[in-house]
């Protein structure tokens, strides 16, 4: 299904062929429909599905540019993931021949001047974190009182982040007769009470998949057993020589100490976690758009909250506590059909967990470092007490693995550095489009 089978106006399709958006992704082609029909939707899907669009196409397609007050609002639970949305807003709003004001709303940011600019001018979108814009709602800066929808995006993120409350009292703040949609990658039971208090008699679709990752994403355990793991880690970065490998590390005071470890031994390491002050991150995040760094030691917020481009491996240095995150983190790699690997290092006490994650069709493979290479080993030590059912690591595969060299060839990163590059100047011919309109509009202004 292609996205001019929606009809969207001019400008929207203009801004999808700069973007190279062609076919509609499964979750778009089952919500979009929805969504314009105006009603109410909790939709469930995996992360990197295409939700984003979901929500965004359809505002724009029922947004009165003419109307001059708020019409729609979006929460996201972090700052980064607020800034994307934000980002791709912009990037359909800039083929409209009439102005369409997009404002983003989020904690770090100039509360006092952004109040000011609210007492003369009020955005047709407002995106942003639930505690910056509730501040502003109840200041009474932001007039949302006329809005016609309200988006709440990553909605068990939000929760767990402990944002639901402020979400409450925006969603308090609106009309009764909105259209309310929720987007999540899972609904969890505690979710539930808020949904029967603001959405009427919702759509609830939920996006299966035929796998809970990427099938292009290989999946490799190593066991830290008897072994100083931050030795282990330095160890693999000599061999996998990659565009961008993201470490996912469970603990900010981990992330410190492990970043601190591979920085001492000369390797160009990032760190992002909650404790980085926003301008700092902001530079980080410019630092790694730039490719400055190889390897981004990050907590999970990493993992749901910001998009990185080019992530060629994945290194969780522990399983995560929830094990939804893992699915995340390695889903930041394999993306656009391109391979991908992640690397999970683990200890005997993880042995429900991988179980668990295996019931989800996640296959691991089993590696060990040897001879300055990757190699596959025997199936780790639970095997004997596995269940009868459980299907057994395929022979044939432990050869290929076997036969094939582990020193990762680099020929991927020419072509992930392809399709960055493409996107990029995609992105740049936008730009320069909107700056040439911009330009015109000015003129016939003058005159």
């Amino acid at each position: 299904m292609t996205f001019t089978q929606f009809n969207f106006k001019d400008y929207i399709n203009v801004a999808l062929k700069e973007i190279g958006f062609e076919e509609a992704t499964e979750v778009q082609k089952k919500l979009i429909p929805i969504v314009l029909s105006g009603r109410d939707l909790v939709g469930e899907s995996k992360t990197g599905s295409g939700k984003t669009h979901t929500f965004l196409l359809p505002i724009f397609q029922q947004l009165d540019e003419t109307l001059d007050q708020v019409q729609a609002v979006i929460t996201a639970p972090s700052r980064e993931l607020a800034t994307q949305i934000y980002q791709a807003a912009r990037q359909i709003a800039q083929f409209s021949d009439v102005e369409i004001r997009i404002s983003n709303f989020v904690g770090g940011t100039d509360k006092a001047r952004q109040m000011d600019k609210l007492r003369t001018t009020q955005p047709h979108i407002v995106i942003g974190t639930p505690g910056r814009l509730y501040h502003l709602v109840k200041s009474g800066s932001l007039a949302i009182h006329k809005a016609t929808c309200l988006v709440v995006d990553e909605a068990d993120m939000t929760l767990d982040f402990g944002f639901l409350n402020e979400v409450d009292k925006i969603a308090a703040s609106l009309p009764k007769d909105l259209q309310f949609m929720v987007f999540s990658a899972t609904i969890p039971q505690s979710l539930q009470p808020f949904l029967k208090k603001y959405l009427s008699n919702p759509v609830i679709e939920q996006i299966k998949t035929k796998t809970v990752i990427s099938d292009t994403i290989e999946n490799w355990l190593i066991s830290t057993k008897g072994r100083n793991k931050n030795a282990q880690i330095l160890e693999m970065t000599k061999i996998l020589q990659p565009y961008l490998a993201m470490i996912f590390v469970n603990t900010k005071t981990r992330a410190d100490e492990l970043h601190n470890y591979l920085s001492e031994n000369g390797l160009r390491v990032a760190k992002i976690h909650g404790d980085i002050p926003p301008r700092e991150r902001k530079r980080v995040m410019n630092q790694i758009k730039h490719l400055d760094f190889d390897y981004i030691v990050a907590t999970d917020l990493a993992a749901r909250g910001i998009d990185i481009e080019g992530v060629s491996h994945v290194i969780n240095d522990a399983i995560p506590r929830d094990l939804s995150f893992f699915i995340h983190r390695v889903g930041r790699t394999g993306r656009n059909g391109l391979s991908g690997i992640a690397i999970t290092l683990y200890q005997p006490s993880d042995d429900t967990d991988i179980r668990e994650l295996e019931k989800l069709g996640i296959r691991f493979f089993p590696m060990e470092i040897k001879n300055g290479e990757f190699q596959a080993t025997y199936e780790r030590d639970r095997r004997s007490n596995r269940e009868k059912t459980q299907k057994k690591l395929d022979i044939e595969m432990i050869g290929l693995l076997k036969k094939k060299k582990k020193k990762v060839k680099p020929a991927y990163k020419k072509k992930i550095g392809w399709k960055i590059e493409e996107k990029r100047k995609r992105e740049r011919r936008a730009e320069n489009r909107s700056r040439a309109r911009n330009e015109r509009k000015g003129k016939r202004q003058s005159f």
